[in-house]
């Protein structure tokens, strides 16, 4: 039978890893900076995970990136900063605060009030991000009194592009400065494209950067309007793009030919036959 453990467990063998004497020397050199490229791939093999239906993958990744978790917190807390109980508490507090319509006394004992329960999904997205603005607010006057507080505050600007496009997006949404519907936002679109086309016909690498990323950030801006996680859209691209093209390969490797030696309209007849196939779509 396979042993049981929790969190006190985990905590514990932490601590021992980083042991000054008799710990392991690589956990022991690590620093708070040198283990966020860890982390970021830790998120993407649980996003992989989830993409993938593995459960077993599933429960192995989310335990990596909670060890991650349990070793920033031991780091901070060898450096007097803070420690895992802090990380628990202050969650715990801002998801009580944050949700009034759960916990109406901000307690965890205020639950079930049956009064709250009507409130749909969208009433309580919009009240989120009026909470969450008053947090901002209090923080920005916390940090300097003179500073002038922004819906756009602590947007991190290490966020993957895609998603810190998302979320300017939709905290400026928060004060009205959005489109209404999405056809505007696919008009928008067309508009973008357009400026791009005349200034890749002017040859001006710098005009023509900066119109791409007006037409990615417009791209963006639709996916929101319509929906759509737009990393999450783009990784389902991906995927049925390398499917479709291991398809290809897989043909000419049974017919004997090379994709390289094909001609333009010998690829793209190839490429319509592949998408036409039953088997990958």
């Amino acid at each position: 039978m396979t042993q049981s453990y929790d969190i006190k467990d985990l905590l514990s063998l932490m601590e021992k890893l980083r042991d000054p004497e008799q710990g392991c020397n690589w956990d022991k050199k690590q620093t708070l900076a040198s283990l966020t490229g860890y982390t970021l791939e830790e998120v993407y093999e649980v996003i992989d995970a989830v993409e993938t239906g593995d459960d077993v993958q599933l429960q192995d990744e989310l335990g990596d990136l909670l060890f991650q978790i349990v070793f920033y917190a031991q780091i901070a807390h060898e450096e007097g900063r803070f420690d895992f109980g802090g990380v628990v508490t202050a969650v715990t507090a801002k998801l009580l605060r944050r949700h009034p319509h759960v916990f109406p006394d901000g307690t965890l004992e205020s639950f079930g009030d049956p009064a709250l329960q009507g409130i749909d999904a969208d009433e309580v997205a919009a009240r989120w991000e009026l909470i969450k603005n008053e947090e901002r607010a209090r923080k920005a006057a916390r940090s300097n009194a003179e500073a002038r507080p922004s819906v756009l505050e602590d947007i991190p600007a290490s966020l993957p592009a895609f998603d810190r496009a998302r979320k300017l997006q939709k905290r400026a949404a928060t004060v009205g400065f959005d489109w209404q519907q999405a056809g505007q936002v696919l008009h928008k679109l067309r508009e973008e494209t357009d400026e791009l086309e005349k200034e890749m016909q002017t040859g001006d690498r710098e005009r023509m950067a900066e119109e791409f990323g007006d037409l990615m950030f417009s791209c963006v801006n639709l996916a929101r309007h319509l929906q759509l996680d737009p990393e999450t859209v783009l990784r389902s691209a991906n995927r049925k793009f390398e499917s479709r093209f291991r398809a290809m390969e897989s043909v000419a490797q049974d017919e004997g030919f090379v994709l390289a030696d094909l001609s333009e309209s010998e690829l793209e007849s190839l490429w319509q036959q592949v998408k036409s196939g039953g088997a990958v779509n």
